[in-house]
């Protein structure tokens, strides 16, 4: 039986990659995911904007009170106890990489054009075999054109693939106006792989408090319907690899992702509710159901539900609206 895949030129032994979230925080639990079967991790995301929250509050403690008055050195705290920049982040992936054999792909969250570059290098210089570009960009300006936001994404890509060797994905969100010429542009622009699709957690309104309050609700299952299609729609379109994201819970999803023509699904939401042994489970029963539906490997069923080969692509189209709108009793 062979589960071995592909994804942004690394051999994996499994499609199956923990997502970025607070599971790759702890380099034991990291170790956990490997010894029950992950075959890459996904780290949580370096944001650059705490970058310079930590720079910020770093030029307050060493300089706020240093000439306050003649006992200041008493309290004078000394700057080599701070980490300015991403250092922590950096040394995070210099451990794992001496403690897992699996590859690290590390994610990164910038702002500005230069971030995204400079951090991406730095990232590149622990030994993270891989980049994702966690692309968070909501369109609140009203003056912005959806052209200048999609020439945005194109930019940071350009740039990043520029100044790294490493392989680089894009998380991208399902909101353009267009998702398959979106996808085909930043496969050109230089990304190797597409991660279908980022999650744009949302606000909430406390209304005891009458505050604005952030309210993270996991993915469900139905949630897995919307990187099913468009992987299927895009499949051997793009160049790119293709990756989904969003509601992959059990190894019936793993295995329909493969069909439509993933190379890889990532998965969080369920190992945060049953465990990180949760993946080992997955797996024999991928192997259980390939075994019975005789399939030898992955490969043998990449694509073959894809829009290109499914029996009827109509299903992944319009039709398949009024045939939902018109079937449900």
């Amino acid at each position: 039986m062979d589960l071995t895949t592909t994804y942004l030129g690394l051999k994996l032994k499994n499609p199956l990659i923990p997502s970025a979230g607070p599971l790759t925080k702890d380099v034991d639990t990291v170790k956990q995911l490997e010894d029950v079967g992950a075959a890459a991790v996904v780290l949580y995301s370096l944001f650059e904007e705490q970058i310079e929250h930590e720079q910020l509050e770093i030029h307050h403690y060493t300089t706020a009170h240093a000439d306050s008055n003649a006992e200041a050195s008493n309290y004078f705290v000394d700057s080599s106890e701070f980490k300015a920049g991403p250092e922590d982040y950096l040394e995070h992936i210099q451990k794992l990489k001496k403690s897992v054999s699996i590859p690290i792909i590390a994610s990164l969250n910038g702002k500005s054009l230069g971030g995204w570059t400079d951090y991406a290098k730095q990232i590149q210089q622990a030994g993270a075999d891989a980049l994702e570009l966690n692309i968070y960009r909501l369109a609140t300006d009203v003056t912005k054109t959806g052209a200048e936001i999609e020439q945005s994404y194109l930019d940071i890509v350009k740039a990043v693939r520029a100044a790294v060797d490493i392989p680089i994905a894009v998380k991208l969100a399902p909101f353009f106006s267009s998702i398959s010429w979106m996808a085909n542009e930043i496969s050109k622009a230089g990304a190797d792989g597409l991660v279908l699709f980022n999650r744009f957690y949302q606000p909430d309104i406390d209304l005891e408090n009458l505050e604005v309050v952030p309210n993270v609700l996991l993915s469900t299952p139905m949630a897995m319907r919307l990187p099913l299609r468009w992987i299927a729609i895009l499949y051997d379109k793009v160049l790119a690899d293709l990756a989904a994201s969003s509601g992959v819970y059990n190894e019936k999803d793993v295995i329909k992702m493969i069909m439509a023509g993933a190379k890889a699904t990532q998965m969080l939401s369920c190992l945060l509710k049953f465990g990180v042994g949760h993946i080992g489970d997955v797996l024999n029963r991928m192997k259980y159901w390939m075994e019975v539906n005789e399939y030898e490997s992955l490969e043998q069923m990449r694509g073959s539900m894809s829009y290109r080969n499914a029996g009827d692509p109509a299903q992944f189209e319009r039709a398949n609206y009024m045939k939902v709108l018109n079937s449900y009793k």
